[in-house]
């Protein structure tokens, strides 16, 4: 029995409020939205359903649902980005009020435009969401160290917030071969998020936040002893009288177990803690893990 899938994904689907998007088109017959210009094909994300019977069938009680990068659409200036993030967050809030107590809604935030966050803020506050899910990376504008994002964690210090970070697009060219956007971008994403954070202190300072990293923590939990070092021998830009060491840092994070390796696991847990290691499926992508452990991490 596993208690909570901290890491799957829906993409909400009302086709009357979808037609009134701009660069949004739903088609029923193919079971496909097109996001500017993008088809996301993955069937299994527009029916919750299909989520549950899954959870059934491998005994897991309840899930966490965020919408998948391709729903991000970094690109959206700030009045389409407020107008799609009403969307999809007042419909994956709905989807689990439909599913009740098996699912929890991650309210999602722009990070590229630091303006909304005061509005969408106080919308989070507003209503019955399970917590935030936070774009990586994705866009240059996202700069988790950056001031314009201190009344957000402010106002998620205040609630205990669950903060889910996740990787968006990797803008490397040189990625472009071999899936390599996903299989080196994405960890390489989120470990460029915590790595700001730890260096700006966040943690520490807003040590309310339950920040949660996908993919076992990306390459953190490689790179936290270089990080460490760094730190101990004050190298340039890091102030090292006031901030929390990496190291320490690292254990204020959560993350969830999609390693793919366990030797990998291993690391993340030697890194954070076992303790803050928790189940995650990505459910549907194939990137994720069809069959859950026998026991819950």
């Amino acid at each position: 029995m596993i208690d909570l899938d901290v890491h799957a994904h829906l993409a909400p689907i009302n086709p009357l409020k979808l037609a009134q998007l701009q660069g949004v088109s739903w088609s029923e017959q193919l079971q496909e939205l097109v996001l500017d210009g993008r088809t996301v094909g993955m069937k299994d994300l527009f029916h919750p359903r299909r989520l549950i019977d899954w959870m059934d069938q491998h005994q897991i009680q309840r899930a966490l649902i965020s919408i998948p990068p391709p729903l991000y659409r970094q690109k959206l200036d700030s009045s389409a980005a407020l107008q799609w993030a009403n969307y999809v967050n007042q419909e994956l809030l709905s989807v689990a009020h439909q599913y009740n107590a098996r699912f929890g809604a991650l309210f999602y935030i722009p990070l590229e435009h630091p303006g909304l966050i005061p509005r969408l803020t106080q919308e989070y506050l507003d209503n019955q969401y399970a917590g935030i899910a936070l774009a990586a990376g994705g866009h240059p504008g996202i700069i988790y160290s950056q001031p314009a994002y201190q009344p957000l964690w402010e106002a998620l210090d205040q609630k205990k917030t669950f903060v889910f970070i996740h990787p968006g697009a990797c803008a490397d060219p040189r990625l472009s071969a071999f899936y390599l956007e996903n299989l080196l971008g994405n960890p390489y994403e989120t470990g460029v998020a915590a790595a700001h954070l730890i260096m700006a202190n966040v943690p520490s300072r807003y040590s309310n936040i339950q920040f949660c990293l996908a993919h076992a923590g990306g390459v953190l939990p490689c790179i936290c002893g270089r990080l460490e070092r760094g730190f101990l021998t004050r190298r340039p830009g890091i102030d090292a009288d006031h901030t929390e060491t990496p190291l320490q840092a690292a254990r204020r994070f959560y993350t969830d177990d999609i390693a793919h390796d366990d030797s990998a696991l291993a690391l993340a847990k030697s890194i954070f803690g076992a303790d803050h290691i928790l189940y995650g499926s990505d459910w549907p992508f194939p990137m994720g893990r069809p069959q859950p452990p026998q026991k819950a991490t």
